[in-house]
């Protein structure tokens, strides 16, 4: 009688456990799913951040074309001045 005791408190805890196992693997799933959009999404940081390395280039060649242009039109304007 003291066996059919044990034997029941041993399958109750099983399946507790085998419950609790089924509730920690569906939560998995979704940590699996919310690391892929996490690397997803670092990897289109880094494109971005290249992106913004090539305009930041292409705006100091802008800025310094932009200074040539105004010295060009200073020095126009200092000869028209002059005669």
């Amino acid at each position: 009688m003291v066996w059919w005791i044990v034997l029941a408190v041993v399958v109750v805890a099983l399946v507790v456990m085998v419950a609790t196992v089924m509730s920690v693997v569906g939560r998995l799933s979704g940590l699996d799913r919310a690391l892929r959009r996490l690397l997803r999404r670092q990897e289109q940081a880094a494109v971005l951040q290249q992106k913004a390395a090539v305009l930041q280039e292409s705006v100091a060649g802008l800025q310094q074309r932009a200074q040539t242009a105004q010295e060009k039109v200073a020095v126009i304007k200092a000869g028209l001045g002059g005669s």
